[in-house]
C-alpha cells in the first residue's frame, strides 16, 4: 500500500542519466507510487527534455505524479523531505580547464573530478553551491530533511554539506557494487554468496573483508586478477597496488592512476599501467570529459528519438544498484538495507581523522542510517587515504573561506600534483585555473585579481602549449556516433 505522501526533489535534474535511472528506481517502490517529485536545474533546456522523459515514465507507468519542474530551487526544495544533489557546477566548460590546464604543466589526469587539480577545482566551484543547497534546504524544506548527495568530488562535497551546511548529508556512489562484481567474477562465484566490508575513502576505498561462503579470499585475489583475461589487462593499476598493499580498490584502474603519485607522473610510461581498446575509465587522458562532451552532443542531437523510444518500466528487477532508493526504501518502510555510504567518520576508522568522510558499511531501517564501527584500516591503506584526506581538509577549507594559499596548499600535497611540478609551477598553474574559471569562484574575487596581474606580467614559467597528454583520444563527431547508435544512447546516459 502507499505511503502518506512525501516529497522528493533533484537539484541538477538536467542530468539525464542519475535523474531519470534514480526516479525509476524510487518509483519501482509498491509504497512510492503516490510520492511528490520536483526537479529544478539552472538549464531550462536540459531541465525541460530531461522532464519529458521522466514524466512520460510516470504516465506509462500509470502512476498518478505530475513532475514540478522549475528553475526556482527554494520553491523546488519546499517542504522536500530528501533531496538529491546531482549537479556539476560549472558544466564542460568549466571542466575543460580543468583537464586543459594542468595538462600544460605536465599533469596528466583521467577524468578529474575527486583529486588533483581538476578534482580541488570542481570542490572549488561546487562546494559555495552546495553552501548554498543547504541554506536553502534548512530554510523551506521539510524539518530533517536528508541531503543524497551524488555529486564530486563526493567526499569534499559532502564534508562541506555536513560541517559548514548544517544539513545531514549522505554521499553515495557506486564503486563498491561494481568492484564487488568483479571479485565475484574473477574468483568464479555468485555475486550474492560472496560477503565484503569495505572502508576507506570515496574512491579509495579498500575490500578489507572477502568471505565466501564463511572461507577468508583476500588471498586469493592477486592471482585471480592476474590470470582473468581481461582484467589482467585493464587493471594494471589496481592489480599493482592490490600488490603491493595487499587490498583491492574498489575505484577503475583510470581513477585510481590518478590519485597516486607513481602511475602518470611520467608520460613515457602512463602507457605501461592504462588501457585504450575498451571504456575509457581504463586510463585514457582526459576521457571522461571526452565522453561528456560526446554524451552532451548525441542528446542535444538525438533527443527527439530518445522520446520515441519505449518509456522506461517500474519495475523492482529493473533497478539499478545505486543505494538511493534503497535509503529510502528503508527509511519509510522499515525494511533493511546493507550498502556502504559516505559519511561524517567520528571514530568510525579508528585511524583515520574523526572530521573526515569516510565511506564504510551502513544499515538502513525505520530507525534511521546506523554505521558500525570498522576500527583500524591496515596501516598501508590508511596511510594512502590520509594523504588524500589531507588534500581533501585543505580544499573544503579553502573554498569555504576563498584562501588561495590553502587552495595552492591543497594543490601542493595532491599526490600527482607534487609528483610532476614544482611549488613555482604549481602557483602559477593555480592563477591560470582562477582567472579561467572566475565566473564560478565568487569567494575568490581578489585573488584572482591579483593573478591576473602576475599572468599579465610576462615573467612567466614556459609550459607545454597545446600539450595533448600521454593517452588522448578523438572526441567524436555526432555523425560518427550515429552509426553506433544504442553505443552512442548508452555513453550519453552514463557520462552525467
Amino acid at each position: 500500500m502507499p505511503l502518506k505522501s512525501f516529497k522528493i526533489a533533484f537539484i541538477g535534474a538536467g542530468s539525464l542519466g542519475f535523474t531519470r535511472m534514480l526516479l525509476r528506481d524510487i518509483l519501482s517502490v509498491e509504497e512510492f507510487r503516490g510520492i511528490d517529485v520536483a526537479f529544478t536545474d539552472i538549464n531550462e533546456r536540459n531541465l525541460d527534455m530531461v522532464t519529458q522523459l521522466c514524466q512520460r515514465d510516470i504516465d506509462a507507468n500509470g502512476l498518478d505524479i505530475k513532475i514540478q519542474a522549475t528553475l526556482d530551487r527554494r520553491e523546488a526544495l519546499r517542504d522536500a523531505k530528501y533531496v538529491f544533489n546531482v549537479v556539476r557546477i560549472g558544466g564542460i566548460e568549466a571542466y575543460r580547464h580543468d583537464i586543459e590546464i594542468p595538462l600544460k604543466y605536465g599533469v596528466d589526469q583521467a577524468i578529474g573530478d575527486t583529486l588533483c587539480p581538476g578534482g580541488i577545482m570542481y570542490g572549488q566551484r561546487g562546494i559555495p553551491a552546495i553552501l548554498d543547497f543547504c541554506r536553502d534546504i534548512r530554510e523551506v524544506a521539510a524539518p530533517d530533511c536528508l541531503m543524497l548527495n551524488y555529486a564530486n568530488p563526493n567526499a569534499m562535497m559532502t564534508w562541506a554539506a555536513n560541517k559548514y551546511g548544517g544539513v545531514r548529508t549522505i554521499g553515495l556512489c557506486h564503486g563498491v557494487q561494481h568492484g564487488h562484481e568483479q571479485i565475484a567474477e574473477v574468483l568464479g562465484v555468485d555475486r550474492d554468496e560472496l560477503d565484503i566490508i569495505c572502508a576507506g575513502i570515496n574512491h579509495q576505498t579498500w575490500y578489507i573483508q572477502v568471505k565466501y561462503r564463511g572461507e577468508d579470499m583476500t588471498g586469493k585475489l592477486q592471482e585471480a586478477f592476474e590470470k582473468h583475461p581481461v582484467y589482467s589487462k585493464i587493471e594494471k593499476v589496481r592489480i599493482d597496488m592490490l600488490r603491493r598493499f595487499g587490498y583491492y580498490s574498489t575505484e577503475s584502474n583510470g581513477h585510481l592512476s590518478e590519485y597516486l603519485p607513481w602511475y602518470r607522473k611520467r608520460p613515457e610510461e602512463i602507457m605501461d599501467w592504462i588501457d585504450l581498446d575498451s571504456s575509457w575509465i581504463n586510463g585514457e587522458t582526459g576521457g571522461y570529459l571526452r565522453v561528456s562532451i560526446e554524451g552532451r552532443n548525441w542528446f542535444e542531437a538525438d533527443f527527439p528519438n530518445w522520446i520515441k523510444q519505449p518509456p522506461l518500466k517500474f519495475d523492482k528487477a529493473e533497478r539499478s544498484n545505486e543505494h538511493g532508493s534503497y535509503i529510502l526504501e528503508g527509511l519509510e518502510t522499515g525494511r533493511i538495507y546493507r550498502g556502504h555510504f559516505n559519511v561524517v567518520n567520528e571514530g568510525c576508522i579508528t585511524n583515520l581523522p574523526d572530521d573526515a568522510i569516510v565511506e564504510v558499511p551502513g544499515y538502513v531501517d525505520a530507525n534511521g542510517i546506523n554505521i558500525p564501527k570498522v576500527g583500524d584500516l591496515p596501516l598501508g591503506c590508511a596511510a594512502v587515504c590520509n594523504a588524500s584526506i589531507s588534500v581533501q581538509r585543505l580544499a573544503v577549507e579553502a573554498a569555504v573561506r576563498g584562501d588561495d594559499l590553502l587552495l595552492r596548499q591543497a594543490m601542493m600535497m595532491d599526490p600527482l600534483t607534487g609528483a610532476v611540478c614544482n611549488p613555482p609551477e604549481i602557483w602559477q598553474m593555480v592563477d591560470e585555473l582562477l582567472v579561467a574559471q572566475a565566473k564560478w569562484l565568487p569567494q575568490y574575487k581578489e585573488a584572482i585579481e591579483q593573478a591576473k596581474k602576475r599572468l599579465a606580467s610576462g615573467n612567466l614559467i614556459p609550459v607545454k602549449e597545446g600539450y595533448r597528454g600521454a593517452a588522448r583520444k578523438e572526441i567524436r563527431s555526432v555523425e560518427d556516433m550515429a552509426r553506433e547508435r544504442e553505443a552512442a544512447a548508452k555513453n550519453a546516459g552514463a557520462a552525467d
